[in-house]
């Protein structure tokens, strides 16, 4: 007889259909703010107005500059793998016909993705950025609300970015596969 203590529970990851299933089922809520990371629920941290200003900052500027040149998402789906569909503050998209409107956009579709971390930082850097690499995203920004900095990750290569490029106030970034520079004075006003 084998006693409890020697048996042991293997969690199977949930696949983005059973997620979408968790929340058809009403498990899961649309005012709840989480994501699925590897197969796991990632509860997401809450939006403070510095968070939520920023990326209201970057959404104008973005659609202003890139109106003919890619769609902008705030804060949508964006599906990397059958077990991970993030929710990345902005993801800049190749245009396409339907608008997003048949599908959420997957990693081919991605021409950049922007994380705005205020609590977050080390867990973007450190869970979603390999994610990210993974997934053949080739370029991802993360600003840090504390550091009133972004940093430019590019050369995806396997799990991690090979080129990482930190940005302040008074510096101007240009982005590596689009054309476009942001005066990140645009971004930081004070």
């Amino acid at each position: 007889m084998t006693s409890q203590a020697n048996r042991q529970v293997s969690i199977k990851p949930l696949s983005v259909e059973d997620y979408y299933t968790l929340y058809e089922s009403g498990i899961i809520k649309a005012s709840d703010r989480v994501e699925l990371i590897h197969g796991k629920i990632i509860r997401m941290s809450p939006i403070g107005s510095k968070h939520g200003g920023y990326v209201k900052i970057l959404n104008r500027i973005l659609n202003q500059e890139l109106a003919e040149q890619a769609i902008i998402g705030v804060q949508d789906p964006v599906r990397l793998s059958d077990h991970s569909e993030p929710e990345p503050d902005l993801a800049i998209l190749h245009l396409r016909s339907d608008d997003y409107t048949e599908s959420h956009p997957i990693g081919e579709e991605v021409y950049f993705l922007i994380e705005v971390a205020d609590s977050s930082v080390g867990y973007d850097f450190d869970e979603k950025l390999p994610l990210y690499a993974a997934a053949g995203i080739p370029e991802v920004w993360i600003l840090d609300v504390q550091k009133q900095s972004i940093t430019q990750c590019t050369q995806a290569d396997g799990n991690v970015y090979l080129q990482m490029d930190a940005y302040k106030k008074g510096m101007t970034i240009k982005c590596a596969v689009l054309d476009f520079e942001l005066d990140l004075s645009r971004v930081f006003k004070n």
